[in-house]
């Protein structure tokens, strides 16, 4: 395995600064070997933390995990408030792509790169699914929409609504003075952004997560359901928000964070990729 990281700057016409400095760590499987001639699909995490911090149960905990199945993994830690939308989403749109431009060196195959997130960082995840035709997105980066398109998502508890659903906090950090105006909120609002353009879809969360409610996972199976996109859904009964693996491994310690039940999501995750 080789492991690489580096920044990632918005050009200035993102209104680059220092807070909208991002930074990719890369987990590269047979990268470089002699006579290795693999291509393999690559997955880019986002770690949830309501886009107030990052978690790191939610970053390189999974990374290995997808290691595991034959993936190049790559954890995206994107800027944070006070930093707005769509800074983030500049920052994953420019991974996609330099994972595109480096596919041949980097031996990953570039028609299937799949964005996967975790509560906020599945609403950062599921927003590049909506928005990557947009012009808002990949314009100021001064790309084309193919090259930050991704082939699939793979959402975990994600933030999806600003209704009555919502987690406010994730919303008042993305959109800091804006987050009460209506056009705004409806914007990021991903159940109203999903379409047909949107890639096929795995979402699991509990029906039990007091903090990121469940609605925010049915909202988005339904709109993409009714947009003829592929959606598999799970939902556990039982759980907290935030479970990661809902392992001991990734619990820190707390024994609410390990979930029996819940821990099947990362195999079904494996088979559903398999098709990607």
């Amino acid at each position: 395995m080789k492991y690489l990281s580096w920044e990632i700057q918005l050009p200035e016409e993102c209104g680059g600064k220092e807070e909208a400095v991002a930074r990719a760590d890369a987990y590269l499987l047979d990268w470089g070997e002699e006579g290795t001639k693999k291509v393999r699909p690559a997955v880019v995490i986002c770690p949830g933390g309501g886009y107030r911090h990052l978690s790191p149960r939610e970053g390189e905990p999974i990374a290995m995990q997808y290691l595991s199945m034959g993936f190049h993994a790559f954890v995206l830690r994107y800027s944070i408030a006070p930093a707005r939308f769509p800074t983030a989403l500049w920052q994953l749109a420019l991974l996609v792509a330099r994972i595109r431009e480096r596919s041949r060196e980097w031996l990953a195959d570039p028609e299937r790169i799949v964005v996967s997130g975790f509560s906020a960082g599945g609403h950062l995840a599921c927003s590049l699914g909506a928005f990557w035709n947009r012009e808002l997105v990949w314009g100021p980066l001064g790309l084309r929409a193919e090259q930050i398109r991704p082939a699939a998502m793979l959402l975990s508890y994600p933030v999806i609504t600003s209704g009555p659903f919502c987690h406010s906090g994730s919303f008042e950090n993305l959109l800091g003075e804006e987050a009460q105006d209506k056009e705004k909120r409806h914007l990021v609002s991903l159940e109203h952004q999903v379409g047909p353009h949107t890639p096929r879809t795995f979402v699991w969360h509990t029906a039990a997560d007091a903090s990121v409610p469940v609605q925010n996972s049915l909202l988005l199976a339904q709109a993409l359901a009714k947009s003829g996109v592929s959606v598999e859904l799970h939902i556990y009964p039982e759980g907290c928000h935030g479970l990661s693996l809902a392992t001991e491994d990734t619990s820190s310690g707390k024994e609410n964070m390990i979930e029996p039940r819940c821990q099947s999501w990362i195999k079904l995750a494996g088979e559903w990729l398999a098709d990607v």
